[in-house]
């Protein structure tokens, strides 16, 4: 007897991010067969709206076909290269673009395979820079509550999120953590720039005491993507930036989720007028093609380990797939479209329809906020909107809500009670409009049931 694409893949295979005993009853698995812009299609011919860009790294569309050309024409000519006493036209070009369009002062890019990959780097890189420019004792990283950086252990242990890291926590380094800058939690009548000058005061505090012992502070700028899409204001990385300098401290912008137009610039520093010390790139980088990371920095980080071999100050990280070329066709194809398309202007109005499509949800008794920086839109569930009395994690609303939308054609996939829309930046405003609506009806469903 043939068995099923579900029936083989359980056979064999786990799945990230995932108790797999769910594939059992509640989440049974989707086999995909293609793509074409917003749409996913299986097998059967059922279609699902990808709401959450695959995990928020498609930019312009399944098979968009101008990457799909670049990365087709890079097969026809080399595959892949040790990156370690050889170079290629790709990565090169790829490096010159991203030092170009990033804040000023990044004119290092050093290449690696994923998300958690770039931290891993960038923590290191800071580590090691202290330790090279005489002063060893600087070994700590200052974190924010609610805070997530990946699962690889050195990201996993800069980041703040208790239901991935808790269970690994005899196994990484131990971190200082400031409060977030969370604009969900500000006091009544206190708008989110007097927030985040309010919870900056720790923050700062911190710096002033144990500057002499810290390395770096890292955050992901104005949002904080796996810690449910809560957003804060750029004034807090303004003022983060200065007290950073004041201090001798480096500052790590993780950029992975929100880089490339997500926050409605193409980076979010850049709405604080700001330049961190390391920039973290990948996700949409490729356009969500292939996997591709980058570290950006400046020349005084750089120059603290140029030096003769003999002092051992290089900096010997390696990945075996580092500045992969059919990558970097994809990411330059990428970042051409950035270049000779008005992106951003298109995303504010898709931005703007993006929120309109919500608008019936405003007063719903189970919202108890609708929230929006670009083109990251996130819906808070609670159980009360007058107290906001959070669900219990038990009770699954997020999974009656990626059922329910699933049922009608689109894919959302909620981080734990905040449904989010982060959708490729083809979608039309059709999509947008079906894209609400079914949001609508799923919360229903998964909260008045």
């Amino acid at each position: 007897m043939t068995k099923t694409l579900t029936e083989r893949d359980l056979a064999h295979i786990w799945h990230p991010c995932t108790q797999m005993k769910d594939h059992e009853r509640d989440m049974p698995l989707i086999p995909i067969a293609r793509g074409e812009g917003v749409w996913l299609e299986t097998p059967d011919g059922k279609r699902y709206l990808d709401a959450i860009s695959s995990w928020w790294v498609n930019l312009f569309g399944h098979c968009n076909p101008r990457i799909r050309a670049a990365v087709a024409a890079q097969l026809e000519r080399l595959e892949h290269v040790i990156f370690a006493g050889f170079t290629h036209e790709p990565a090169i070009t790829l490096a010159e673009e991203l030092t170009r369009i990033a804040p000023a002062g990044l004119t290092r890019c050093f290449f690696a395979d994923n998300g958690s990959a770039a931290i891993e780097v960038a923590v290191k890189m800071s580590f090691h820079y202290w330790r090279n420019r005489g002063k060893p004792e600087k070994t700590r990283f200052i974190t924010l509550a609610n805070s997530y950086h990946g699962e690889t252990l050195g990201a996993l242990a800069v980041g703040n999120v208790a239901l991935y890291k808790d269970i690994y926590a005899p196994l990484l380094m131990d971190v200082i953590t400031a409060p977030s800058p969370d604009a969900y939690e500000c006091a009544p009548g206190e708008s989110a720039e007097d927030c985040a000058r309010r919870q900056f005061a720790p923050m700062l505090a911190l710096l002033e005491q144990r500057a002499d012992e810290v390395a770096a502070v890292i955050v992901e700028p104005l949002v904080q993507c796996a810690g449910g899409m809560r957003m804060y204001h750029p004034t807090y990385l303004t003022l983060l930036r200065e007290a950073c300098n004041r201090h001798g401290v480096h500052l790590i912008a993780d950029e992975i989720a929100v880089g490339f137009g997500r926050t409605g610039t193409l980076f979010a520093c850049e709405q604080a007028g700001i330049s961190p010390d390391f920039l973290c790139l990948s996700k949409g980088l490729t356009g969500g093609f292939l996997p591709l990371s980058a570290v950006l920095t400046g020349e005084q980080v750089y120059d603290a380990f140029y030096d003769e071999y003999s002092k051992l100050n290089g900096f010997l990280h390696s990945h075996s797939y580092t500045g992969n070329p059919l990558a970097c066709a994809a990411a330059n194809a990428t970042l051409a479209i950035f270049r000779d398309e008005p992106v951003l202007e298109r995303n504010r109005t898709l931005a703007r329809l993006m929120r309109e499509s919500v608008a019936p949800l405003e007063d719903h008794p189970h919202v108890a906020q609708i929230r929006q920086t670009g083109m990251i839109l996130a819906i808070e569930l609670v159980r009360d909107r007058a107290t906001r009395e959070p669900y219990d994690f038990r009770e699954r609303r997020g999974l009656g809500v990626y059922r329910a939308a699933l049922e009608r054609g689109v894919l959302l996939r909620p981080v734990g009670n905040a449904v989010y829309f982060m959708p490729p930046y083809v979608i039309s405003p059709a999509e947008i409009a079906l894209l609400g609506r079914v949001a609508g009806e799923a919360i229903e469903a998964a909260t008045c049931a």
